[in-house]
């Protein structure tokens, strides 16, 4: 069993790894190019995503209740934004153009977010209609 972990561990970095080589030419209109930087900017667009997701969190160190409350529901917009993206994707799955399509709903729908949560961290003072304390 230990193994078997072991193997499957390796397995992913050597996945990671070979997935991080590949750089984004965008000059390269082939249909691999295109997937690799529509990887890239999904991957990057959700780095932002956590950077805000954390920037919350933080400022919701001293409330409990509220730091649970984003957790679960960042936790359930996964969920959606997982099975949206299936969706929109499904009409070309299998195909060679299914990731690069898959990537961009990840992204735009990342985006958005990111767009909403940076919103809570701009909230006036005495904005009672935000849940996330100002600086």
């Amino acid at each position: 069993m230990r193994h078997s972990i072991l193997l499957i561990s390796m397995a992913g970095v050597m996945v990671a790894s070979v997935a991080s080589a590949e750089e984004c030419d965008r000059n390269d209109q082939t249909q691999m190019g295109m997937n690799i930087c529509a990887a890239q900017d999904y991957a990057a667009s959700d780095a932002k995503l956590n950077v805000a997701y954390g920037d919350i969190m933080k400022r919701l160190s001293d409330n409990a209740g509220a730091r649970k409350l984003l957790q679960d529901s960042q936790r359930a917009w996964i969920a959606f934004r997982d099975a949206e993206c299936k969706f929109a994707s499904s009409g070309v799955e299998g195909g060679s153009v299914q990731p690069m399509i898959h990537s961009g709903c990840l992204q735009g729908l990342i985006d958005a977010r990111v767009t909403q949560l940076g919103s809570y961290l701009k909230c006036e003072e005495g904005d009672l209609s935000c849940p996330v304390p100002g600086q």
